[in-house]
């Protein structure tokens, strides 16, 4: 883990507008921030009101970083090291039981890719870590370790590579030789075995990997699965869930999961056919204001160049129940 320093950083999050004007928060409020990071939208929310807000986030660097912000805003902020799929539970432990709105924003923050010992980044070197929480297998454990096929399967799986196969050989032949422990090390791998045919555009040929393996290390599609879960349970009628990713996998979950809660058309999934099934018959717990995506805008993109894959989908909560749904996704991963 890296040295934590003593104050948040100032950081503009991504859709930073669009996220408030869709929480839309009011005086006496309280809201979850699921994924504090640098404490943007935290930061926006109490500012635009006199609200509370309860933040949560694995990653002990950013928890340390925030209690600045926490001193600034006394009484009104809370932050704890937890997932956001355990939302319940911590705001249980502090005596709550509903939330006004919920923010999620979802993968891996500026703050640590841009932080070489956390090893995120396939363009800065660092040790082949991925552990957002510092805790469970790193990437490096996982690439010395697995199977082939295995391999093939969670960068095809996670990262939609196409060469995922040629790139698993090629990583099984090197480690062969030595153990796989830096990120440049499996980057210029990726790269030798994608070749010139294999890149697209200006993306890196790593890119797609080292999103696949951070993926499964920190299970963070079950993540996401079990944090929307959690957010329809605790969201008050006319609370606000707003949720930003940054790649297809987790858009094509949360634009699921609220098409199904809004009462649109169930279509079959293999990651959770029972929850398919049974969405036909229940009662809509969300509605939706905008049923696309929103998008940044090209200024937001050109400040923010990390912004330009970030979607922003968000519903309102009705007074339905909560659904209930039995254990959690098929989707696999490692714990961290």
């Amino acid at each position: 883990m890296s040295s934590g320093a003593t104050s948040a950083p100032l950081h503009l999050p991504v859709l930073r507008n669009q996220v408030l004007a869709a929480l839309n928060p009011q005086d006496g409020e309280t809201f979850i921030d699921g994924t504090f990071g640098a404490g943007g939208y935290t930061r926006a929310l109490l500012e635009a009101a006199d609200c509370k807000v309860f933040a949560l986030d694995r990653d002990p660097d950013a928890v340390a970083l925030g209690r600045s912000l926490e001193d600034e805003f006394q009484g009104r902020l809370t932050i704890q090291q937890r997932r956001f799929s355990e939302m319940e539970t911590a705001f249980s432990e502090v005596g709550l039981s509903a939330v006004d709105g919920v923010a999620l924003d979802v993968g891996v923050s500026s703050m640590q890719l841009d932080q070489a010992d956390r090893g995120f980044s396939f363009t800065i070197d660092g040790p082949l870590d991925m552990r957002m929480s510092g805790e469970g297998q790193t990437a490096a454990n996982f690439v010395n370790t697995a199977s082939q096929a295995d391999l093939a399967d969670v960068i095809w799986r996670y990262g939609e590579e196409p060469a995922s196969r040629r790139i698993a050989r090629a990583v099984v032949r090197e480690r062969e030789l030595q153990p796989l422990q830096r990120t440049t090390q499996l980057a210029k791998i990726v790269a030798r075995a994608v070749g010139a045919k294999g890149r697209s555009g200006k993306r890196h040929p790593a890119t797609r990997v080292f999103q696949a393996l951070r993926i499964f290390i920190n299970d963070e599609l079950n993540e996401l699965q079990l944090g929307l879960g959690a957010a329809e349970r605790l969201l008050v009628e006319g609370g606000r869930l707003c949720v930003v990713t940054f790649h297809s996998l987790e858009d094509r979950i949360v634009k699921r999961f609220l098409l199904e809660r809004s009462g649109g058309a169930a279509r079959g999934s293999r990651h959770a056919p029972e929850e398919q099934a049974l969405g036909a018959s229940r009662q809509s717990t969300f509605s939706l204001e905008s049923k696309g995506a929103i998008r940044p805008s090209p200024e937001e993109i050109e400040k923010n160049p990390r912004s330009r894959s970030a979607r922003l989908r968000f519903g309102l909560r009705t007074a339905a129940p909560p659904w209930t749904v039995g254990g959690a996704s098929s989707y696999a991963g490692g714990a961290s």
